[in-house]
């Protein structure tokens, strides 16, 4: 089952390989290969949907009670003990399938939305695909460190060079706090590694020291981002190009929540028990205070980003009550979230793209008329409020039980969470659906500049590359088991020592 590629010279690489050489294959063609930017552009697609096939073929084979599948191990730099090993159970699994799933669509994006340096960019796109799938299918220490940061390079030139008017300032934040995350992240591996004698996760063992501990966190609080961590979060998602928010919003920041699943819980059981009431009260208030603020936004960029530091506090307080099902329930949470965030970043380009502005003050009324994008904002919002039959409930039922075994004072303030996510998001309906000056006889104050836009209909061929994220959100929705079955397993496994010393 491992071995999908085994030529005549020798070389074996097994899916775990295969799907994140893919794309990084590609990544160096499309760079280096001079072609028109049409063929750069669907050789790109083409190496997308072919790992993502790669995998929809491989999915049946995969037991999720057979713990790490799929898996590859060979000397890398034997002397200091480490190895390329890479593999996946359900976690890793679910992680790799929403990455193959949303960079396609957001790629679509970006080809419709742009048509400029279009090899450099879908070049760069892959490359940070390939770190992504690398990221999640590590089973090295080291080789994790390697694909933490590669997914650095590609984000920097996305974000510096295809973003808005402040767009060096966010990238230098965006790279200072990555950076500072990443540099403790690396003297705590090293120390870790050498200490154990070898970076192979299944043998390095655990460790009781609170300091290498809170060096990992560090890393992956930043990358989540979680509450106070998340400085670089509103100019990067406001000042890069839709998809690319999207992408940091919904996918890279799954990289913070699945380390510290991956390895602050197996590593640092003791620590992180020890450590769970401050990470569970810093959870809560990120959770509400993010959900005030995302209410006070004045434009849609600037509500979903606020609502996904939300999201992502609700996930990383699913994994500190250390419980099963809190627990379950994050890593559903980290692929519904992904996808809908996606989603609402395109549908907060495309509104940009279209109406010239993303402001609810220069928006409105946007329902009249166009009957297809009002029906798309009202499933994705209405999905996004968590309402029962919604993939968002099954999940956040899951991190509300884990909270409520845990304390039921816990359990009772997340759960304003869900009133405060009904206010932003039904704000944010209505005042890109309904409310606002776009169709107004007499514009509000400043509204000029939009006006233009009263005449563009509705959503037409464009909608193709919504349509998979809004079948993918009913879908989840209609069988969450999809996710929580092949999760279950693999998430006790990673939470059981952590969750022993916590009693």
């Amino acid at each position: 089952m491992n071995a999908l590629w085994e030529p005549g010279w020798g070389i074996e690489l097994a899916l775990a390989s295969l799907l994140w050489l893919i794309p990084a294959v590609a990544a160096a063609l499309v760079a280096v290969v001079p072609a028109r930017a049409w063929f750069a552009g669907g050789a790109g697609l083409v190496a997308m949907l072919s790992a993502l096939v790669l995998l929809a073929f491989n999915l049946g084979e995969f037991d999720p009670d057979g713990g790490v599948q799929f898996a590859q191990v060979k000397p890398w730099v034997e002397d200091f003990g480490v190895s390329y090993a890479v593999g996946m159970d359900g976690l890793s699994l679910i992680l790799v399938g929403l990455v193959l799933f949303s960079f396609p669509v957001a790629l679509t994006y970006g080809l419709w939305a742009r048509r400029d340096r279009l090899r450099g960019y879908v070049s760069l796109l892959l490359l940070l695909e390939s770190a992504l799938v690398l990221l999640f299918v590590a089973r090295d220490l080291l080789l994790f460190y390697v694909a933490f940061e590669a997914m650095l390079i590609p984000l920097v030139f996305l974000i510096g060079i295809w973003g808005g008017a402040r767009r060096a300032q966010a990238t230098v934040r965006f790279v200072v706090y990555t950076l500072i995350g990443s540099l403790l992240m690396l003297i705590a591996i090293i120390t870790l590694g050498l200490d154990a004698g070898t970076f192979a996760l299944d043998r390095v063992g655990t460790s009781d020291s609170t300091w290498l501990f809170l060096a990992f966190m560090a890393a992956f609080a930043i990358k989540a981002p979680l509450y106070p961590f998340h400085g670089w979060v509103p100019d990067a998602y406001r000042q890069s190009s839709p998809e690319i928010a999207g992408l940091l919003s919904g996918i890279v920041s799954k990289a913070g929540a699945y380390g510290m699943l991956r390895f602050a819980l197996p590593i640092f059981p003791e620590p992180f028990a020890d450590w769970q009431v401050v990470f569970i009260v810093l959870a809560l208030f990120g959770l509400l205070w993010c959900s005030l603020v995302a209410f006070r936004q004045p434009d849609s960029r600037g509500v979903i980003a606020y609502s996904s530091i939300a999201q992502m506090s609700l996930i990383g307080l699913g994994i500190f009550v250390l419980q099963d099902a809190g627990a379950t329930g994050a890593a559903a949470q980290m692929v519904n979230h992904g996808i809908l965030s996606v989603l609402l970043f395109l549908l907060a380009g495309f509104v940009e793209v279209r109406y010239g502005t993303g402001l609810f003050s220069h928006l409105g009324r946007l329902a009249k008329g166009r009957a297809a994008l009002a029906t798309i904002c009202i499933t994705t919002g209405v999905a996004t409020l968590a309402v029962p039959g919604s993939n968002l409930f099954a999940s956040e039922f899951l991190v509300l039980l884990g909270a409520f075994r845990e304390y039921w004072l816990i359990g009772a303030v997340a759960s304003l969470a869900i009133v405060l996510a009904a206010m932003y998001m039904l704000r944010w309906i209505s005042a890109v659906l309904h409310d606002g000056a776009l169709d107004d006889e007499t514009p509000a104050d400043g509204a000029a500049e939009a006006d233009p836009a009263r005449t563009r209909g509705d959503v037409r061929w464009e909608a193709a590359y919504i349509v998979p994220l809004v079948v993918a959100v009913l879908a989840l929705s209609a069988y969450p088991a999809f996710v929580t079955d092949r999760v279950d397993e693999s998430v006790i496994d990673l939470t059981q020592a952590a969750v022993e010393a916590g009693r």
